[in-house]
């Protein structure tokens, strides 16, 4: 969608605008997962495929499985990063303060900067930010199911409501990553109610406004 800047809003930026760099990285790694590149190691941490595979004894994903869709350099810079940051398991946190990965969400809010919908000091959403993201709201509302819902409409309901739209689309690799907390997972049910905008992936890093099942 177009929000009439010069900039046309991904889900990344959708998430950062929504949540901050938390939000940001969150949609990151399920890009990465749904591609088959990342999955969950030990409880609230991260790999890549290749490692779990090779920790497994198994063939590498390129045998075992059919290859990715695209190659690692046709992924978004922030995805990229992502996954450099991943040559070793890591949870949530690291992942996002790797040098690489806060290299790329400085990209991402000088963009959204340049184009009028974040201010830098305090990190704030403008007028024209909150107006884009209810536009967007509209016309993405939450699944309530992963099935037949292309990857590009499931990262843009992860970045527009965060942890219910985890619940719904990849509830047990959110759980086992580490990217939603265990006693707010229902058992065999997705979460179809509507959360406020602040409520998704680990708190509100911009003030305007709130913050900042399918398979696995």
């Amino acid at each position: 969608m177009s929000t009439g800047t010069s900039i046309r809003l991904r889900p990344y930026e959708v998430a950062l605008l929504r949540g901050g760099p938390r939000a940001a990285v969150t949609v990151a790694v399920v890009a990465l997962h749904l591609r088959g590149d990342v999955e969950a190691g030990r409880p609230g941490r991260l790999r890549t495929s290749e490692a779990s595979s090779e920790a497994a004894g198994q063939a590498p994903p390129s045998q075992a499985s059919p290859a990715p869709a695209s190659s690692p350099a046709s992924l978004p810079p922030l995805a990229e990063a992502v996954r450099a940051a991943l040559a070793r398991p890591a949870g949530l946190p690291q992942v996002r303060d790797h040098a690489d990965v806060r290299a790329a969400l400085a990209e991402l809010q000088a963009g959204l900067r340049a184009a009028g919908l974040l201010r830098a000091f305090p990190p704030h959403r403008t007028r024209t930010a909150r107006r884009a993201l209810d536009a967007l709201s509209a016309e993405h509302p939450l699944p309530t199911s992963r099935k037949g819902l292309p990857e590009s409409d499931a990262l843009m309901a992860v970045a527009l409501y965060g942890e219910p739209a985890l619940h719904v689309l990849v509830p047990r690799f959110a759980l086992r990553a580490g990217l939603i907390t265990r006693a707010e997972v229902t058992e065999g049910k997705g979460f179809h109610s509507r959360s406020p905008r602040g409520g998704g992936t680990g708190g509100t890093a911009y003030s305007c406004g709130g913050g900042g099942g399918g398979s696995d």
